[in-house]
């Protein structure tokens, strides 16, 4: 049995992924009198004089909203919030197990903008954060940003955020290795989606000036056909005017970030980068280009999105300590916090532990959670 029946097998065993356990027991009237009428109308009342005070009495304090439209779901594209519903149980899941988080999947039957920013924004009161996954870009940039505006209750899309946070990481602990510095550094990512663009943004804020974003046509410019987040950012990027595509972007670059197709970067490519170059070619299932053939083309750091090769970038060693930390801190996600949690989860790999195949720390490595939650807060409070 293959990993892909196994996994159907085992999706209906589970029928859901999650369930919902009372921690009120209701063994005895009294029981029921405190746990629902009458006494439910005093935590009630007391919530109506001050709202606030459902962080005390309610769920909210420890409950994650994981929204989906169902539109740019894992590799599989616009499946729709029905089939998107295996995905964000299991985020739900994650969420659980690594920061103790209560998270509820809702997959909503609309793609329109303006819907998803209005339902969002009714169901905020029953939770503390919105965690936005899965959903296409430029939309996804306009829903993220309407509702940071609208709520007072962290908004996260980790499509985004969780992999630039990560990729960062990633960066600070290759750097360690390489001894570059990050001013120096000529970077180049390919993919202007969702999260190309915000580990682009994140690049700079951390001090990298020397990038060029480019799509599947080339170097991203004014002459194509682009949407308004990639103009945008255009605007920022390709500082030395380089033209033409991916092989040209390449020729004396220090690092390739991938989020995009597979097999499109040759050894060649490869080999006109600069010494010590690194690679994170995080398409899945196949990547931009094999770790065995970027490390003989004379790549010195690689990692993908596969748990497979070493290095693996992977969302889970971010969002469920962002989320912890912005749940106790009750605070939007800034820039800031995404740089205190990169270099948090960076500082998990000891200098014992640091080479070439290990500059990120494994998923199952306790405490990642907690380190990045501690960033978050301490930098909230720093910023009050």
């Amino acid at each position: 049995m293959d990993i892909k029946e196994k996994a159907l097998k085992m999706h209906e065993k589970w029928n859901g992924k999650l369930e919902i356990t009372a921690k009120a027991k209701v063994n005895s009237r009294e029981d029921l009198s405190i746990a629902y009428t009458p006494g439910v109308a005093e935590p009630c009342k007391a919530i109506h004089e001050d709202p606030e005070k459902a962080y005390l009495y309610t769920i909210k304090r420890n409950a994650v909203a994981v929204v989906s439209d169902g539109s740019a779901v894992l590799g599989l594209g616009n499946i729709g919030p029905e089939a998107a519903m295996p995905v964000m149980e299991g985020k739900a899941v994650l969420f659980k197990e690594f920061a103790g988080i209560d998270a509820i999947p809702i997959c909503l039957d609309t793609q329109e903008t303006d819907e998803i920013i209005k339902t969002v924004s009714y169901l905020a009161p029953t939770f503390g954060g919105i965690n936005l996954e899965d959903i296409s870009a430029p939309r996804c940039f306009e829903i993220e940003n309407a509702l940071k505006e609208k709520l007072d209750i962290p908004v996260f899309h980790d499509d985004q955020h969780g992999t630039a946070i990560v990729v960062l990481a990633g960066i600070i602990n290759a750097l360690r290795l390489i001894k570059k510095e990050k001013s120096d550094l000529k970077v180049v990512v390919n993919g202007a989606g969702s999260a190309g663009i915000a580990i682009s943004k994140l690049l700079q804020f951390y001090g990298i000036n020397d990038l060029i974003l480019c799509d599947r046509d080339g170097i991203l410019s004014g002459d194509k056909n682009i949407n308004w987040a990639q103009k945008e950012i255009l605007q920022s990027t390709n500082p030395r005017g380089v033209e033409g595509g991916l092989k040209e972007a390449l020729k004396g670059a220090d690092i390739f970030i991938g989020v995009s197709a597979a097999n499109i970067v040759s050894k060649a490519m490869v080999q006109n980068m600069n010494e010590d170059a690194i690679l994170f070619a995080m398409a899945n299932p196949v990547p931009e280009i094999m770790p065995d053939a970027a490390k003989e083309a004379g790549a010195r750091i690689v990692g993908t999105g596969r748990s497979d090769f070493p290095n693996q970038v992977n969302n889970v060693l971010a969002f469920p300590g962002i989320f912890k930390g912005a749940l106790e801190a009750r605070t939007q996600i800034t820039d800031e916090m995404k740089v205190a949690a990169a270099e948090a989860i960076a500082s998990m790999v000891s200098a014992d532990q640091l080479h070439e195949d290990c500059i990120l720390p494994q998923p199952f490595e306790k405490g990642i959670a907690d380190e990045v939650a501690k960033a978050i807060v301490q930098c909230a409070y720093q910023g009050k």
